[in-house]
């Protein structure tokens, strides 16, 4: 869904909104970090050492930051941005159903059918929390810089460019399997930073910044679900939270790409985003099809976790045409919406239930599946990304490592068809089990396992050796 305009989000976040008791407005989040030991986003960018001190629980503390000023009096400003507890009557909905209870019998007087004066059938399973602010709203009290503005800008237009090999760099997406420390997250960024930089001839690097994962059965579903890692999922925590952390990533100089899992959220974080995905389960859902034709950078469809690569090729080619559907506007209002068709999307290979499918033989039959419908000049028939994580390397570092080196390999030789590469990498090797961030270890994922930071440099001036070997292979 294309983003809304910089100016739009100002003028609608300005007029909508009231103020409520705990409210706080952007400067006064900055100022409560600042106040108890944050790094603001001048201070990430500039960091020189690369040495990011916060600690673990940083994120609360950006909502758990009051004005002293309402103590005194002081008029507040109306603002999205607020205090990010539940309201008393979520609370008790959601105490009622840790308990084993049934809320209908506590909101039996209270439901809205019955405010409304009809039955209350509708919602037996469905309990309302607290509404949620407008993407108007949020945009236009966490805007993008216009340095953010620029970097978004000119890193999808360099994006576009290598998957229609105008540009010979190799596509390189790396980063944490999920985001659930944004304090680890701006600290991986920053390291990013500085390799980004000194390999930007060569490579284009594309930070992964994920706060949604979808789960085969159970499980954390991700920063914006549950931000703070206990079940209690404050939703309007996590998203304001996931876009706090968009804009500190971007106050570092790296871009950003993140996983579509539905349609609602990418209204508030979409115009951070560089490179989306649709992932392996949602690759033939016609929802997702539909939200990447109207995104306003490229997208990238996974093959299916049978291994279908018809299944992401036909994303391809749905999302490429116009389509209109049932959404949500920038003020947050259920609307039909329209798209123009983007025609950016491209294959990528994530391995499958079955097994890899990274192989030289693997790439070059799928080119010929996508060449035999695709146009020439296409950003899918010029080649594909291979997803060196997942059923490529059945979620084990250590193989994913060797892949990214075996792919590595085949470049340097000249291998045609691959345009970039994803790795799952963060400052500590492995996993653990999500819990909350005073109980787990800093910089190690909660979700995949991941390849260890010192590891991820190597493998990157790795593979920009291998672009360099094939630009001179080619001269030749």
């Amino acid at each position: 869904m294309s983003e809304i305009t910089q100016a739009d989000n100002t003028q609608d976040g300005k007029n909508q909104g009231e103020v409520t008791q705990g409210e706080i407005t952007q400067r006064e989040i900055t100022q409560g970090e600042n106040t108890q030991g944050e790094i603001s986003r001048t201070e990430v960018a500039h960091n020189a050492n690369g040495n990011i001190q916060r600690s673990q629980d940083s994120a609360q503390r950006i909502f758990d930051s009051r004005d002293s000023a309402s103590q005194t009096g002081t008029k507040q400003t109306a603002s999205v941005l607020a205090d990010s507890a539940y309201t008393h009557e979520a609370k008790r909905v959601r105490r009622i159903i840790a308990q084993g209870g049934n809320p209908n019998e506590y909101l039996k007087e209270n439901a809205w059918e019955h405010k409304v004066g009809i039955d209350p059938i509708i919602n037996r399973r469905v309990f309302e929390l607290d509404p949620l602010p407008s993407p108007a709203q949020v945009l236009g009290e966490l805007p993008l810089t216009p340095a953010d503005r620029e970097l978004v800008i000119e890193s999808r237009d360099e994006l576009r460019d290598v998957l229609h090999g105008r540009d010979d760099r190799l596509l390189v997406i790396v980063g944490p399997c999920s985001v659930h420390d944004p304090a680890a997250a701006l600290d991986y960024a920053q390291r990013l930073s500085k390799v980004r930089a000194e390999l930007e001839d060569d490579l284009l690097i594309i930070m992964r910044v994920y706060f949604e994962k979808p789960r085969t059965t159970i499980g954390w579903k991700g920063l914006i679900n549950d931000p703070d890692l206990d079940g209690t999922n404050n939703v309007k925590k996590g998203l304001l939270l996931a876009r706090k952390t968009l804009l500190d990533v971007l106050g570092t100089g790296v871009a950003a790409a993140t996983e579509f899992l539905e349609p609602t959220s990418p209204q508030y974080i979409s115009d951070a985003i560089t490179w989306g995905a649709i992932g392996a389960r949602n690759t033939e859902s016609q929802v997702h099809r539909q939200l990447a034709s109207g995104m306003s950078m490229p997208i990238g469809f996974k093959n299916a976790t049978d291994g279908s690569v018809k299944a992401a090729l036909d994303g391809c080619i749905t999302a490429a045409q116009r389509h209109t559907f049932f959404g949500i506007n920038h003020e947050g209002r259920a609307a039909a919406v329209e798209t123009l068709g983007n025609e950016n999307c491209h294959v990528v290979l994530r391995g499958s239930s079955h097994g890899p499918n990274y192989s030289a033989q693997d790439v070059a039959a799928a080119m010929m599946q996508i060449r035999s419908v695709m146009p020439p000049d296409s950003a899918c028939a010029h080649g594909l990304i291979i997803d060196c994580s997942h059923g490529n390397s059945g979620k084990d570092e250590i193989r994913q490592a060797q892949v990214v080196r075996d792919v590595a390999a085949r470049l340097a030789q000249g291998e045609s068809g691959i345009t970039g590469v994803m790795m799952e990498s963060f400052i500590e090797g492995g996993n653990q089990k999500p819990a909350p961030l005073n109980q787990l270890v800093y910089g190690k994922s909660v979700t995949d396992r991941c390849i260890a930071w010192p590891e991820t440099d190597v493998l990157l001036h790795e593979l920009a050796a291998a672009v360099r070997a094939r630009r001179a292979r080619d001269r030749r």
